[in-house]
């Protein structure tokens, strides 16, 4: 079972509304849905609340280290809660996803992604399950750092909150591992298949932020 859920995304009022703090958008809804507020930690590095036990008792991170240095807070949240790798999800930003989709994916590497990345080589495993929110690619890797670090406009700002929506929904499944389930009713209502998401891939290229 999940114990904690991290957001990926840097601190600051200067980047809240850009594409490359979805995470942070995410783990704002639930702590706003839960009554919840996030309070700094200094010892794990970022912005932590805890879920009322009628939500099963979760803790949500925000890393305050800006997002080349995720692992950072994640290492000390793993060390200071005693939690094993495959109890923290992590909520990302996903540039071969269009705006909005949403997929679970139990473990695998970090895909360019440098948050993931820092995290991957801090943990010193790939065994964690993440939560991918699409925020589509600009169309070629020289613009995507361009892209993350900047808003989305008024339709993709809609897809994203329905992505959002979407998780929330499918939040007690998505907290109990019932990875099936919520995989095939998030990939029902996201309508992209893979074979989709492979083209990408292969059209745009892998420039990540």
């Amino acid at each position: 079972m999940i114990r904690c859920v991290v957001g990926l995304g840097n601190p600051g009022p200067d980047y809240a509304s850009h594409r490359h703090n979805v995470g942070f958008w995410l783990l704002d809804r639930l702590a706003q849905q839960h009554n919840v507020s996030f309070h700094q930690e200094k010892k794990i590095h970022g912005l932590v609340t805890r879920l009322p036990p009628a939500a099963g008792e979760l803790r949500l991170l925000k890393p305050t280290t800006y997002m080349n240095q995720s692992g950072r807070a994640v290492g000390a949240l793993t060390q200071f809660y005693r939690l094993q790798p495959d109890q923290i999800m992590v909520v990302h930003d996903e540039l071969d996803l269009p705006p909005g989709t949403v997929r679970l994916k139990q473990q695998g590497g970090h895909g360019g992604h440098n948050g993931l990345r820092d995290i991957i080589q801090i943990l010193g495993t790939q065994a964690f399950p993440r939560l991918r929110i699409g925020i589509g690619h600009p169309g070629h890797k020289t613009a995507v750092l361009k892209h993350v670090l900047s808003a989305p406009d008024q339709a993709d700002t809609a897809r994203l909150q329905t992505g959002i929506d979407q998780i929330t929904a499918a939040w007690d499944q998505i907290h109990t591992g019932a990875w099936q389930a919520v995989m095939q009713l998030l990939h029902t209502q996201s309508g992209t298949d893979n074979n989709s998401e492979t083209n990408r891939r292969v059209r745009f290229g892998h420039g990540r932020c």
